[in-house]
């Protein structure tokens, strides 16, 4: 039996017989628009995302079976949580908290990609992910949360594949996003002070000297590369002295003088 396949990107939920999709489709002599509405309503999920799609198609009954790819469960983290990236130090920056409503969501869209054979299983591999992102679940950091789960507390919302939030939830997880950047940027602050007090302190000390001051005190590695450079002022001043002089011509090489042939006699 033998079979064409076509493989388009479309947008979740938002596929049309427009190009890539019509003109690939049209030679198989397949019905484009119950092609276009199948793929949508398997897609509906990623609303907003890219998603790929493969589309099998039989070249004698023009039968055809869609099979769809999903983002990479840290896209689809960020889009649940509303968020363009997730934290750069997980261990002590969360930018973001979501429901177990949500954790199950993304699990189902991850179905067919993820290690776990059930959906408790795929629910703690996505809370795995949040861990690394710095996304709360449940308003606790995700190891916490994964215990949680070991202990049964959210064994009834798997268990009827809880997905749904209300307005008012949704509104409450904006509020705590907010709270958890204005906390952020406090720390920031607060830090960038300290670490500015202790440099102004230190002024003429050795640069490893002032580093292990700020690390005592906490300061980000971060903060303390972008305010302490590592070679410091005086690496400037050296780097002036080695570059020559705009329109200086390069130093003359010293060539030994060429000996004299003696007289012959």
């Amino acid at each position: 039996m033998s079979k064409e396949k076509v493989e388009v990107l479309v947008e979740g939920g938002k596929a049309t017989a427009a190009p890539p999709l019509g003109p690939a489709l049209g030679p198989m002599g397949v019905n484009i628009g119950q092609v276009v509405s199948d793929i949508n309503k398997k897609t509906s999920s990623f609303a907003g995302m890219q998603v790929p799609v493969k589309i099998f198609i039989d070249k004698e009954t023009k039968q055809y079976e869609i099979v769809i790819g999903t983002p990479p469960a840290s896209g689809l983290i960020k889009k649940e949580a509303n968020l363009e990236k997730g934290s750069g130090k997980a261990k002590h920056e969360m930018v973001a908290n979501l429901l177990i409503e949500q954790v199950i969501k993304i699990a189902k869209m991850k179905e067919t990609a993820t290690l776990g054979k059930s959906l408790k299983e795929k629910v703690k591999e996505i809370i795995g992910t949040c861990q690394s992102m710095g996304i709360l679940v449940e308003g606790k950091p995700a190891k916490e949360t994964l215990k949680d789960i070991d202990a049964g507390l959210f064994d009834e919302e798997i268990r009827l594949e809880k997905t749904e939030l209300t307005a008012e939830e949704l509104a409450k997880l904006e509020e705590e996003k907010k709270r958890l950047a204005e906390e952020l940027a406090k720390r920031k602050a607060e830090f960038e002070k300290i670490a500015k007090e202790i440099i102004a302190q230190m002024a003429g000390k050795a640069r490893g000297e002032i580093k292990a001051k700020l690390v005592l005190a906490g300061i980000p590695d971060e903060m303390i590369k972008e305010l302490l450079p590592i070679e410091g002022a005086a690496a400037a001043a050296t780097a002036a002295e080695a570059k020559p002089a705009a329109g200086a011509a390069p130093a003359a090489e010293k060539k030994e003088a060429p000996k004299k042939e003696e007289k012959k006699r």
